[in-house]
């Protein structure tokens, strides 16, 4: 997920390492915050592997700081990502919003619709965080509160991103 939203965020715009720390706590944060001991080794790794490119600028007050681009081979990979998501990207909330952020960079609309249906598929598998036996619960069946809270605003959320991607799939086409 953190090497994914680099390339995306690198895609827009080339960044400083802070600036792009910044981008990916706002994203993310909330939920996996992002260490400098975390990002600068997944910069290091995106660098070596010829995806980014680093170039040092003179600082305005302070030392020299670095400008991160992505490379040609940069991009590529990031429309390989975001075309054959891992199942982990699909199924996990906070790696599809990542998935999510910057999947306008796959410009083709059926590969895009690809990609919102299988979000779709998993979406409309029945499924709770509360089972009786291998029978999910739903939160009308559940007497404690907080329990049926869960469920109850899971619920909520389900049903706007199913219709926010039918919409989206039907206004692409797919």
């Amino acid at each position: 997920m953190l090497e994914l939203a680099i390339l995306g965020f690198l895609y827009d715009a080339p960044l400083h390492g802070y600036e792009l720390r910044k981008r990916i706590t706002a994203l993310t944060g909330h939920v996996r915050p992002v260490a400098e001991s975390t990002l600068y080794p997944a910069i290091k790794r995106l660098e070596k592997a010829g995806l980014l490119a680093r170039a040092t600028e003179p600082g305005a007050v302070a030392a020299p700081r670095h400008t991160l681009t992505l490379t040609d081979d940069g991009r590529e990979e990031l429309r390989r990502r975001l075309a054959d998501p891992v199942q982990r990207d699909i199924s996990d909330e906070n790696r599809w919003f990542t998935v999510l952020a910057f999947l306008r960079h796959l410009e083709d609309p059926a590969a895009q619709s690809v990609v919102l249906r299988r979000r779709l598929a998993f979406l409309e598998e029945p499924a709770s965080f509360f089972y009786e036996g291998d029978r999910p619960l739903r939160a009308e069946e559940l007497d404690d509160p907080f329990r049926r809270g869960v469920l109850t605003i899971a619920r909520a959320t389900s049903r706007a991103e199913l219709t926010w991607l039918r919409d989206t799939l039907a206004s692409l086409g797919g």
